[in-house]
């Protein structure tokens, strides 16, 4: 039997990590399993709380929060599994959620990363993933397959391939991580599981997704749904992950793309809506990027 880590990292939200491990306690029956919590420095260590209710879990303490990547390599180097499961806090499991993932894994050696049909736990019949398509790497834009429909079991196919996994909930197998190395972290938050997807598929593995596995996601829990730090981090790292995994030529029209059709749009946006807060944001990250940003040390 696979052992299997479950890995979830904490930033001031006690509540949802108690109400994750609940769940998972709830409704996991796999036999071989380790949990582990990753505190990414919270401002009240939540530990002592978290371990009078939940005793068997790992704990690991972050003075300082290391993003999402950063915390979840802390996990990584603590983990035991030959699979390892990667939860946002924000989620609630659902019965035989592990054991339908390692299943899949077992029977398919090329699957390095996999995910269940994630679904908006405010609104559970509504899907919020089952895959995504191919990135088009002169625009930076590609789509989560199935998001915003109403699940009628449109996709509740056999396991099958995709382009990227999901950040919220995607297990891995151990021998993918070896070969590709750790989840990228110059990202802090947002992208860094569509890199170490591009890297992991560099190192011959594929994507997949197991739709009739499901997870519930509180989506934007952590930072808000139209918020100057998400504004940011999703700017600034779109252009990142474009500069680190596109070629010469596809970065070059995704400059101009940018530049022509994305700014303008955004910049109106925000000024139509008055968020000055988002339209600094947005300028921020953009400068980011071109304030001397070492662009070796970023692509390593």
């Amino acid at each position: 039997m696979k052992k299997v880590s479950i890995i979830t990292v904490n930033f001031n939200q006690p509540q949802a990590t108690q109400e994750l491990l609940r769940s998972i306690v709830a409704h996991t029956k796999y036999a071989d399993m380790e949990i582990i919590v990753v505190d990414n420095g919270s401002i009240i260590d939540p530990i002592q709380e978290l371990s009078a209710e939940f005793p068997d879990p790992v704990y690991i303490r972050s003075q300082k929060n290391l993003g999402f990547a950063g915390g979840n390599n802390l996990g990584v180097k603590k983990a035991s599994g030959d699979y390892l499961f990667f939860v946002n806090n924000d989620t609630e499991f659902t019965a035989g959620l592990v054991e339908k993932l390692v299943h899949v894994l077992n029977n398919n050696p090329l699957a390095g990363i996999m995910c269940p049909k994630i679904m908006y736990h405010a609104q559970p019949a509504i899907i919020q993933y089952a895959g995504f398509t191919e990135m088009n790497f002169y625009t930076g834009r590609n789509k989560c397959v199935g998001q915003y429909e109403l699940d009628q079991g449109q996709y509740d196919l056999p396991a099958y391939p995709t382009s990227y996994a999901h950040g919220a909930a995607m297990i891995v197998r151990r021998e993918a991580i070896e070969k590709a190395g750790l989840m990228p972290e110059h990202y802090f938050l947002y992208y860094e599981e569509m890199d170490w997807c591009e890297k992991i598929k560099r190192a011959g593995y594929e994507i997949w997704v197991e739709p009739r596995a499901v997870i519930f996601h509180k989506e934007s829990l952590s930072v808000g749904l139209n918020t100057p730090l998400k504004e940011y981090y999703m700017t600034r790292n779109r252009i990142l992950f474009i500069r680190r995994n596109a070629t010469a030529w596809q970065r070059l029209v995704f400059y101009f793309y940018f530049a022509i059709v994305l700014a303008p749009k955004h910049i109106f946006k925000h000024l139509f809506h008055k968020r000055i807060d988002l339209l600094n944001a947005f300028f921020n990250a953009i400068w980011w990027n071109v304030a001397g940003k070492d662009y070796k040390k970023l692509t390593d």
